[in-house]
């Protein structure tokens, strides 16, 4: 069997990362470093917490296969960036003396690559011998030993890379969907297993959607989490960032214009000159992208200052709630941009109107003491005793009541 897959997969890629050949101890390289095949992580806490991130592996010598010794006790090599690798994936590990330890202590390097950028969910190969899975994934094994990307048949079987003594509290199940980022020219990449990922990218010309504007070599860093969701399943096939599909993104460009994205309302009808959007803009900007974002200060301020001009636009509605709200500028149109009609100053047109009630009422007062003379003898107006009667009562309720109208909450200058 070993014919069959010396040529591929993790044994071809052994020889080079250890830059030896096979060797009579396989135990150890030139540079006193090894590969193990990952059999166990500790992600629980009742041994200490020391312990976490600390797993077991089988040696594996420079021809691809088990040496059949097991490695216990090896720890995380980087205390700052933690990379916890899964059952049958491979590290590389070292021996260095450290000085909480007698002697030493065995340290292991992030998952090494067996297939290329086309695995960023697993990258596993288990083990060909002393298998204990079923009959009907042996042959998924072996593909996977042998190079192949593990696509399971008919989606009904599926590999375990849990630790064997936490598979009833285990959590990581394959996704085969999970596409690798397509690099170009002097990008760094991060990428989890699960479709989030960061690029250090920069302008390419013709090569993605955002190149088109500004020189190669222009930095864009593009921060994604969560991938298209319409990507197809074929997860070995590597794709680019879409900024209006993947669930979450946060793009912070220098010259590139985003072309494939547009604001959900970008009528901009409030705007005399309208700003330029996202897709055409050419100069810096940060832009962020998901189903909702949310910001929030919980002890101090949100600010947010524009040279030009603050947008906020909505498809349906604007809420604004706040126990107190400002508005300060020397131009306020509300309803249109080009409104016209100045809004009334609410406690001095209060002042005019009672000014005015009170003039009625002298008015309808005076109005009472009008007599007819007929046959020489003065006698009341009935008909302006009564209209002036009914317009007294009326101004005094009126004039009683016209504080009401001013609002208790808007005020104006």
């Amino acid at each position: 069997m070993s014919n069959s897959y010396g040529k591929f997969g993790f044994p071809a890629m052994t020889n080079n990362a250890l830059g030896n050949k096979a060797t009579s101890k396989p135990t150890k390289s030139t540079n006193n470093s090894f590969i193990v095949r990952v059999i166990n992580v500790n992600l629980a806490t009742d041994k200490g917490f020391t312990q976490v991130g600390v797993i077991s592996g089988e040696q594996i010598s420079s021809t691809g296969i088990p040496n059949g010794k097991v490695i216990s006790n090896i720890f995380p090599s980087d205390p700052y960036r933690k990379i916890i690798p899964l059952v049958n994936e491979f590290v590389r590990v070292s021996y260095i003396i450290a000085p909480n330890t007698i002697g030493g202590q065995f340290v292991y390097s992030s998952p090494l690559s067996l297939y290329g950028i086309a695995a960023v969910n697993v990258n596993s190969s288990p083990s060909p011998l002393n298998n204990p899975t079923p009959n009907s994934q042996i042959v998924n094994y072996l593909q996977s030993f042998t190079g192949a990307i593990n696509i399971v048949p008919n989606g009904n079987v599926e590999l375990n890379y849990n630790s064997p003594n936490q598979l009833e509290n285990s959590t990581f199940i394959e996704r085969s969907n999970i596409h690798p980022l397509l690099p170009f020219e002097g990008d760094i990449l991060y990428e989890g297993r699960w479709g989030n990922s960061i690029r250090f990218g920069s302008t390419v010309k013709s090569k993605n959607s955002w190149s088109e504007s500004g020189t190669n070599g222009d930095p864009i860093l593009i921060l994604r989490n969560g991938q298209d969701p319409n990507l197809n399943d074929f997860g070995a096939e590597p794709v680019i960032e879409n900024i209006k599909q993947d669930l979450a993104s946060i793009y912070l460009t220098s010259t590139q214009q985003l072309k494939n994205f547009s604001l959900t309302n970008e009528n901009f009808i409030s705007y005399t000159t309208p700003p330029i959007t996202p897709a055409s803009y050419t100069n810096p900007q940060i832009t962020l992208n998901s189903s909702r974002i949310i910001l929030n200060a919980n002890s101090d301020s949100i600010l947010i200052s524009g040279e030009k001009s603050v947008g906020i636009s909505s498809n349906s509605s604007i809420n604004i709630e706040a126990k107190q709200i400002y508005l300060d500028g020397t131009d306020i149109r509300l309803g249109r941009k080009n409104a016209s009609q100045a809004v009334l100053k609410g406690n001095d047109t209060v002042d005019y109107l009672k000014i005015l009630i009170t003039e009625l009422k002298n008015l309808a007062t005076a109005l009472k003491t009008i007599q007819d003379w007929p046959s020489g003898t003065p006698i009341p107006n009935a008909v302006l005793l009564t209209t002036a009667n009914i317009a007294l009562s009326t101004f005094e309720e009126v004039y009683n009541n016209i504080d009401s109208i001013k609002s208790n909450f808007v005020k104006t200058i």
